[in-house]
């Protein structure tokens, strides 16, 4: 088996080979949901009694109350402070630039005018409580921490509860560390769908959210599925992905490693590379082939390749861009010369790094911007995470006397067409003649 598919999108079956291969299993597992859906109405009934039954028998942490689940701050900032200086700082840092760049999307109240004296605008107001899941375990994402509980402060959110499993009672000082240094208010030791029922519906231990927010396996996206309505939910986030567009000036070794940085995390995942220079495509097919042995993540990298990813030919970089547009990528690096070009020409994609020096590795961590962003083609219609997600708008309307006259008889108008009388009587009820 090839180590990566090669297309040309001259060739006549160019289209269905794409979409072939932009395809994933999308179908939930049935067990899994029912599993979930069953967790779910067990918290629901029985609370803490529920989620301290679930974390005995997934987690094997054997806690005899909800109190010893409840992780102190004292403890976050212990982890804190006891992590080596290199680290810390980079901890901090990062947090800095995301925080400096979610202040930029705090949206405010506004309001106007109109001729008439009536006042009109919008009333911009945060959640009050929001969920923050973090998977535990082998896997530790402080950067998620970060990227999930900056925006949610910055928007104003009063409270922003973090639920993490602690497998064997095993807890990360570095997502601890991380979580202090984000602000978060309180931290549980649950995880699974038993954690998102908790969020979701309250027990007596974990009050109920707003919203719920961060990444989870199957199980958690099950879980999340089914509470959406009565919360709130960011995502539902598919294998990652990343599109390169190359004109072929970078150095191939860099596109190379910049294809795994997102192979190695599943085999799921998907990388792509659209260059117009056959030669270029050779050499970093040969980079993939040299450095592949090096890596630590090799055989998740060669099915990930193998199954998923491709190096395509392209017409030239217009073509590229039409292309990118049709896949809507998690991640596009515009890996060339002038990319501010080529990316007004960009439509759909989650984030876009511009130029040859702007990897997606470095977006994943410090940039600044948000690195929960929509797969799976989703980009076509919602965004990265940011601080409007845990913002809401109420519309401010107060209308004058004089404005009463003029919209009243629009209204009532438009009620009788309707065939909605009381509606148009209330309106009616203000007008002067009446």
């Amino acid at each position: 088996m090839a180590v990566i598919n090669r297309l040309d999108a001259s060739s006549p079956d160019f289209p269905a080979r794409l979409t072939t291969l932009l395809a994933v299993e999308a179908e939930q597992d049935e067990a899994i949901d029912r599993a979930a859906a069953d967790i779910l109405a067990d918290v629901r009934r029985r609370g803490d009694d529920a989620l301290l039954d679930y974390t005995r028998k997934f987690d094997r942490v054997q806690a005899q109350d909800m109190g010893a689940l409840e992780i102190p701050k004292a403890d976050w900032h212990a982890a804190l402070a006891a992590l080596p200086t290199a680290q810390r700082n980079a901890l901090e840092t990062a947090a800095e630039r995301v925080r400096d760049y979610h202040e930029h999307q705090r949206a405010e109240t506004w309001t106007y005018t109109d001729p008439e004296g009536n006042m009109l605008g919008q009333q911009v107001t945060p959640l009050d409580r929001v969920g923050l899941y973090v998977p535990g375990g082998k896997a530790a994402y402080p950067s998620s921490v970060l990227m999930n509980a900056i925006p949610a402060k910055v928007a104003g959110v009063q409270e922003l509860i973090m639920v993490t499993p602690t497998p064997d009672g095993v807890r990360n000082p570095i997502v601890l560390a991380a979580a202090a240094i984000a602000n978060v208010d309180r931290i549980f030791a649950v995880g699974g769908a038993q954690a998102v029922a908790a969020l979701a519906y309250g027990t007596a231990s974990i009050p109920a959210v707003d919203k719920i927010v961060g990444p989870g396996n199957a199980y958690v996206a099950a879980a999340k599925r089914r509470v959406f309505g009565t919360v709130g939910i960011d995502m539902i986030a598919g294998p990652s992905e990343i599109l390169v567009i190359c004109d072929g000036t970078t150095p191939a070794d860099w596109i190379a490693m910049d294809l795994f940085s997102q192979a190695e995390h599943d085999e799921l995942a998907q990388s792509i590379l659209l260059c117009p220079d056959q030669d270029y495509i050779d050499a970093v097919q040969a980079s993939i082939e040299r450095l592949l042995p090096t890596m630590p993540r090799e055989a998740i990298l060669r099915v990930s390749l193998s199954n998923r990813g491709a190096l395509i030919k392209v017409r030239d970089l217009q073509q590229a861009c039409d292309i990118a547009n049709e896949i809507a990528p998690e991640h596009l690096e515009m890996s060339m010369e002038q990319p501010e070009v080529w990316t007004a020409r960009i439509r759909h994609a989650g984030a876009i790094f511009m130029g040859r020096y702007s990897s997606e590795a470095l977006g994943d961590y410090c940039a600044g911007p948000n690195h929960v962003l929509p797969t799976s083609r989703t980009a076509r219609f919602s965004s990265p995470l940011g601080v409007y997600d845990f913002q809401k708008r109420s519309s401010l309307i107060q209308i004058s006397h004089a404005g009463a006259q003029t919209l009243g008889r629009i209204a009532r108008e438009l009620a009788e067409g309707e065939g909605l009388p009381a509606h148009a009587a209330s309106a009616a009820y203000r007008l002067d003649a009446v």
